[in-house]
């Protein structure tokens, strides 16, 4: 009835004390029903070598390695390459452990209880210690401890679990090299074809931005400032050309106005002993004299007076013709302007320099402009042709920035290739070989044993809790209290002599219940302990 009140450590003494029996009997009987559980199953024998993994010789910061996937993984791709159906097929075949027919169940069998597990060795360990103390590094998937790993088969026949393990093992360190060296020469041949790319695309970017600065020169953004101090210079050089021009221009102008007026001045003085003149002044007498014959008769005195103005200009043209040929000894330049005085001909002179400097300045003044023009234009299309220069020129360093990234790579993945080809690179060791197994990993009869024993406590104590929960017993006056709910006035002892039949005691030497059998209902009690 110890559910009533509020239990102290002298009630559970109490209850372990009396179902102590309960609990020792399933405890000592299960270690030994296990035991012989364990009989049951076949016995297993699991054979375990250990492979080191030893760091590349030759320092990470000279040569890089190739493979720097994280080693847990690499070691997982590993096992699950060399547990092909088609990489052990040809290990059995050679270890000869079955029959034809039962390969395939071999094969599943090993796939099923081969395992691979990553370990640090201890060698590993105190090796990278001393590295690690001589110069610290930053971690890295390639800077981690030198590892290893365990390589375990578990097989009904201990000498086949050793054989397998051997081989697989073997399988697993070979298959390493190779796919290291695959793996190095795969990377190689990919950035070889990858540089003759980018070497192509190098090319044809630079053919193209050659092509863009032939035909866009001098409108390149680097000419710009050029451009502009040109364009400032010509529009100068065709304002001075302008105002020579206008100048030239104007001073022609003056000096033909003043040598039409000299000229009309002396030819007036000169015209009368001019030979022209007088030849036509000649021709003119002639045809009035024949036009006057046709109407009258030679006596006529129209006629007779034209005679003699005929005569008279005959005259005078022998005498200008004669001091002309007096003259003839003088040079022929002289000839031509020899009759025109000096002030005429240096006039004439101003006016062919004026015509010099016009026309010069003409030329001048087209080609200025046309160059203007040009260096305008230019000017104009620095924006769009800036635009696409810079576009060319981004493309063009991107792809040489590439082109050097990648034979940067390619080198350094030639030198890991060349390492791996010479085995300076990372190696697998076989540290510990597979062993005979002398005594089978399953079943661990100590642990079912245990595992016995374990579960005898759990279930004896169970029923202990149980039977005591279920004990409706009043065994201490702390039992009757709480039921009745009456306060106790006193205890009387027990005086029988058959204490088989006394229920409880106190601890004080007092029995609470009387009689023989079964205690007391909680009424008789109530009567006597009144």
């Amino acid at each position: 009835m110890s559910e009533n009140r509020e239990l102290t450590m002298d009630d559970y003494l109490a209850m372990l004390l009396r179902r102590l029996k309960v609990i020792l009997i399933p405890a000592l009987l299960a270690p030994l029903a296990g035991l012989g559980v364990s009989y049951l199953f076949p016995p297993k024998f699991t054979s375990q070598s250990t492979v080191l993994v030893e760091a590349q010789k030759v320092p990470d910061s000279y040569v890089q390695p190739v493979i720097t996937s994280d080693f847990t993984q690499r070691i997982q791709t590993l096992s699950q390459q060399v547990l092909s159906p088609s990489r052990l097929r040809p290990v059995i075949q050679s270890l000869a452990l079955v029959k034809t027919d039962e390969e395939d169940k071999l094969i599943q069998e090993i796939q099923q209880n081969m395992s691979v597990e990553p370990v640090i060795t201890s060698m590993s360990a105190s090796a990278q210690a001393g590295v690690a103390g001589a110069k610290k590094k930053k971690a890295s998937a390639t800077e981690e401890p030198v590892p290893g790993f365990n390589v375990s088969y578990t097989d009904n026949n201990a000498v086949r679990a050793q054989k397998i393990c051997n081989a697989m093992t073997s399988l697993i360190v070979e298959e390493n090299l190779r796919s290291r060296a695959e793996v190095a020469q795969g990377t190689t041949e990919f950035l070889s074809r990858q540089v003759e790319d980018a070497k192509r695309s190098l090319d044809e970017q630079d053919a193209r931005l050659a092509n863009f600065k032939r035909q866009y020169m001098g409108q390149l953004p680097g000419d710009a400032d050029n451009n502009m101090r040109m364009l400032m210079s010509l529009n100068s050089q065709l304002d001075a050309t302008t105002q020579t021009l206008g100048r030239a221009q104007q001073d022609k102008a003056y000096t033909e106005s003043m040598l039409a007026q000299q000229t009309a001045n002396w030819k007036s003085s000169q015209s009368s002993s001019n030979p022209q003149t007088l030849e036509q002044e000649l021709n003119q007498l002639q045809s009035q004299l024949l036009q006057l014959r046709a109407r009258y008769t030679d006596d006529h005195p129209d006629v007779i007076k034209t005679r003699a103005d005929i005569a008279e200009v005959e005259k005078k043209l022998k005498e200008v013709n004669a001091t002309a040929a007096a003259a003839s000894a003088t040079d022929n330049s002289e000839k031509a302007s020899g009759a025109e005085p000096p002030e005429i001909r240096q006039l004439r002179l101003q006016i062919h320099q004026y015509q010099s400097v016009i026309e010069q300045a003409t030329l001048d003044q087209k080609r200025l402009q046309s160059q203007i023009g040009v260096y305008q234009s230019r000017t104009a299309m620095s924006p769009n042709v800036e635009e696409q220069y810079k576009l060319l020129t981004r493309d063009n360093d991107n792809a040489q920035s590439f082109y050097k990234d990648l034979l940067a790579k390619k080198s350094s993945a030639a030198l890991g290739t060349s390492m791996e080809n010479q085995q300076q690179g990372e190696q697998m060791h076989i540290l510990v070989g597979a062993g005979l197994p002398d005594s089978p990993s399953f079943p661990n009869r100590s642990i079912f044993a245990a595992a016995g024993l374990g579960a005898g406590l759990a279930l004896g104590v169970v029923i202990a809790i149980f039977l005591e929960f279920s004990d409706k017993s009043i065994r201490t006056e702390k039992d009757a209290a709480a039921i009745m709910d009456l306060p106790l006035l006193i205890s009387v002892p027990w005086l029988g002599e058959d204490v088989n039949d006394a229920a409880a005691d106190d601890g004080h030497g007092h029995r609470r219940f009387w009689g023989r059998g079964d205690p007391p209902s909680p009424k008789e009690h109530e009567n006597v302990e009144v």
